[in-house]
């Protein structure tokens, strides 16, 4: 078995508040070699470092992320002090540092992510990820090259053909959903496979023995 990459989940959310810069650089002081975190766009057409479709979880504010706009977002605490940051600001931080997933939370993302991600000059891993596979499939018509991944929660009857359809590099399973058996047949039709959010010392220990590529953790520093 090869070198299970350690991903951190919205940085180190475990350590920091979740996608924030300050929890980037806690997984990049862990020695992540990825760092997963979460794109949306704001009302005026920016592109932002957030989770939920609304602010009210990881903020001291409150309403949707797509019906505001950046300037509004960026006057709200994400715990610590800490901004919602844009892509921008994730990828400068990221370079030459640390490899990124970006994970499209919504419809219509694709182009958008693709093309800042490359005038930005960030010469690191970028994997792009999302539920949404149209997403997925949308960001490969952009960029031919990409890397792309398709995230399932409940699995479908043949997630790996799905993850295909999708013409995904990457799988991402949550962990829960994970056998031996899985990772074998993403491996034998040429896909990465990674697990996800594992946070338990003894559950990362029997999902890094079931053959996966990565692991994505809260504690990137436990794996």
């Amino acid at each position: 078995m090869g070198k299970v990459l350690r991903i951190g989940h919205r940085g180190a959310a475990g350590h920091a508040p979740e996608n924030t810069l300050a929890s980037i650089e806690k997984a990049i002081s862990f020695g992540a070699d990825l760092v997963e975190v979460d794109v949306q766009r704001t009302s005026d057409g920016h592109l932002v470092i957030i989770h939920d479709k609304r602010v009210d979880r990881t903020t001291n504010g409150a309403g949707s992320v797509s019906g505001m706009s950046l300037r509004a977002l960026r006057e709200l605490d994400a715990g610590v002090g800490q901004r919602v940051p844009t892509v921008e600001e994730v990828l400068q931080t990221a370079h030459g540092r640390v490899g990124l997933i970006l994970e499209l939370k919504a419809k219509g993302l694709a182009e958008q992510v693709c093309k800042t991600v490359q005038l930005s000059g960030f010469t690191g891993q970028v994997i792009y990820a999302s539920f949404l596979h149209d997403e997925v499939r949308a960001i490969r018509e952009v960029d031919s090259q990409a890397m792309t991944m398709a995230l399932f929660g409940r699995l479908p009857h043949d997630p790996v053909m799905a993850a295909q359809n999708a013409k995904a590099t990457h799988i991402g399973f949550s962990y829960i959903t994970v056998t031996q058996s899985m990772i074998e047949i993403c491996h034998q039709r040429g896909l990465v496979a990674f697990a996800y959010t594992v946070n338990d010392r003894q559950d990362i220990e029997t999902v890094m023995s079931l053959g996966v590529d990565g692991i994505v953790s809260d504690f990137p520093d436990r794996l």
